[in-house]
């Protein structure tokens, strides 16, 4: 993670990098809220820190499930003022 970016390794070997927006921990769990790019109307994701089955590395995914998303989405607009996530 360096200047607010993380570069995520896809399983094809692709490398994609993400601005990190915030990142907060609810009950254990890490959550990132992260963007494709800097523009102001980016598109965001919510992602959820997993072990990966080696427990070595660290594997995010992107969070589907409804009530997660609007609850974790709530935390984030709370944490960011300046922030509006539309779903």
């Amino acid at each position: 993670m360096e200047d607010g970016k993380i570069v995520f390794t896809t399983e094809d070997g692709e490398e994609i990098a993400f601005y990190i927006l915030e990142e907060t921990t609810i009950s254990g769990v890490n959550y990132l809220l992260v963007t494709d790019s800097d523009e102001e109307e980016a598109e965001a994701l919510i992602l959820k820190e997993q072990k990966a089955d080696n427990e070595e590395e660290t594997v995010y995914d992107v969070v589907e499930d409804e009530e997660e998303l609007k609850a974790i989405s709530k935390v984030f607009e709370e944490l960011l003022e300046d922030i509006d996530i539309n779903m």
